[in-house]
């Protein structure tokens, strides 16, 4: 069974910091790869970082040098460790995943909300 389940989401002020936790079954931290995506009401989802299997990151450019993608292993779980918060990255965070040889985000977590005011 796969599944990944998100928490750590929350509201905080604006400066302030976040950490999203995303445990994983089912889906190998250490052979594919993951994902977090965020989707602000009216507005398209967009992947804000990604980690491979052998650990190389991505950022989108409105979070670069802000948030850290990172992952553990051995507890089969991703993080995103958000700071300098903005009230533009209020959104709906989701963890995603894919298997190594895939080329979609084909499994899901349920959303943790990001509010920052």
């Amino acid at each position: 069974h796969v599944q990944l389940v998100e928490s750590g989401g929350g509201s905080v002020q604006a400066g302030g910091s976040l950490r999203l936790s995303c445990v994983a079954s089912g889906i190998s931290s250490s052979r594919d790869d993951m994902a977090w995506f965020r989707q602000a009401p009216g507005k398209e989802r967009e992947r804000v970082a990604s980690i491979s299997s052998s650990g190389g990151t991505t950022y989108t450019d409105s979070v670069k040098g802000r948030f850290t993608i990172s992952k553990d292993n051995i507890k089969n779980t991703l993080y995103l460790q958000m700071n300098s918060l903005k009230p533009e990255d209020t959104a709906m965070y989701y963890c995603a995943a894919k298997y190594f040889w895939y080329t979609d985000w084909h499994v899901w977590g349920q959303g943790t909300q990001v509010t920052v005011s």
